[in-house]
């Protein structure tokens, strides 16, 4: 049987009415990098499935969640576990939201409560000065538009870890900790539709917060670098297995 060399960590999902509608978060990241579901393993961490031993031969995308990194839940604390030992062999590792905090909570660094509170909608992305010499970054544009849902945040850096891209709101958007492992606050997997559903769920939250919801919705739309620097990581750490999985006919469509 052949193995997939992308792994999906599942590590939440969306609320019921989103998820009768959207579908589930494997299911939007397979969109966002147009493959079948049946292109990727998926673990549903969060759910108590079990965790394989790290593979350098393969990468895993860690996804995000609706819980928080500081709960310390069970299953986090394995999942940080499994990321040093990835880490130690040199399995790629891409991070999205949770999955870019736990990274940097398991490897050092410290994560917390945005100070400023909640980051949410399309929000301009802005490279660092070392992004232009970084392989995965160097052909990006200096800004770009990303999605964004989030409360907590990376406030410390793990050592030896750099930041490649900052938003007004967040100065680590963008976070590399070796050659193959790096994660994103934003989410590289929305799509406007889930997005602005996103929005739409939180409504009263929002405007709780005293925020211009129509406004936000208006500022929604496709975000492509944003879902490119996850195409090009796995392109550039999956190599040949990499145009195996995108050469795959799809079903799936935006």
């Amino acid at each position: 049987m052949q193995v997939s060399p992308i792994i999906i960590l599942q590590v939440g999902t969306p609320p019921e009415e989103m998820l009768a509608v959207h579908d589930d978060v494997p299911v939007w990241f397979c969109h966002a990098l147009q493959v079948p579901v049946g292109a990727v393993e998926v673990v549903r961490v969060f759910e108590g499935e079990p965790l394989q031993e790290p593979d350098p031969r393969r990468m895993a995308i860690i996804t995000g969640s609706w819980a928080m990194v500081t709960e310390r839940l069970p299953w986090s604390e394995t999942m940080a576990a499994w990321i040093r030992e990835a880490m130690r062999v040199h399995m790629p590792l891409f991070g999205v939201c949770y999955g870019h905090q736990l990274m940097a909570y398991a490897l050092g660094g410290r994560v917390d409560y945005h100070p400023q509170g909640r980051e949410a909608g399309n929000q301009q992305i802005t490279l660092t000065p070392e992004a232009q010499h970084d392989p995965l970054l160097n052909t990006f544009p200096q800004t770009f538009t990303a999605h964004l849902t989030h409360m907590q945040t990376v406030v410390e850096l793990p050592p030896g870890a750099s930041a490649l891209a900052y938003s007004s709101h967040d100065p680590h958007q963008i976070v590399r900790y070796g050659p193959n492992a790096v994660s994103t606050q934003f989410h590289p997997e929305f799509t406007p539709a889930i997005s602005s559903a996103l929005l739409q769920f939180r409504a009263e939250i929002l405007r709780g917060e005293g925020r211009d919801l129509d406004a936000m919705l208006s500022e929604v739309r496709d975000a492509p670098e944003a879902r490119n620097v996850l195409r090009f990581f796995i392109q550039q750490t999956c190599g040949h297995h990499s145009q195996d999985i995108f050469d795959q006919p799809s079903v799936l469509h935006y």
